[in-house]
């Protein structure tokens, strides 16, 4: 199927993110332990995560304003002194579909709830699908990156 100007795409959050975390980028993810609390009707959907260490989140950056969804070129990391970039080419949350993903931990899995440490969003943020982070999908030999982005 073709995209057309009239093409509409439904996505429905399969959870919320809980980590009392309330303002955009003032913490370190890094840190961060967070749960991912899914909707009952999808907690068989986890049977079998706990297999993995590390589970890849995506989610929707609610807190965007539709005037930043215009937004084309940012400053990486908000550091002027780094050249305007396309969106694309950055792990902005500014951009026209506000979609986040993470590599987190999976610390633990309890029915519907998974506790993970490394996820970059707030509290309250809808959760859109989780994914086992498996290597071999991910990894690719001579991976060039934006010198920016090793800082």
């Amino acid at each position: 199927m073709l995209y057309t100007v009239a093409m509409r795409i439904k996505v429905r959050p399969v959870g919320t993110v809980e980590n009392g975390i309330t303002q955009n980028h003032k913490f370190d993810a890094g840190d961060t332990v967070s749960r991912i609390i899914l909707k009952p009707r999808y907690g068989r959907a986890l049977d079998g995560i706990e297999s993995f260490s590390h589970i890849v989140v995506l989610f929707w950056l609610h807190e965007i304003k539709s005037s930043e969804r215009a937004v084309l070129k940012v400053h990486p990391r908000r550091d002027a002194s780094i050249p305007l970039t396309g969106v694309f080419a950055t792990r902005s949350p500014v951009r026209p579909n506000p979609i986040g993903m993470t590599v987190v931990t999976l610390i633990k899995k309890e029915g519907n709830i998974l506790t993970v440490k490394g996820l970059d969003a707030i509290d309250g943020t809808p959760v859109l699908d989780i994914k086992p982070y498996i290597p071999d999908s991910f990894a690719q030999s001579e991976i060039k990156v934006a010198s920016w982005s090793k800082k």
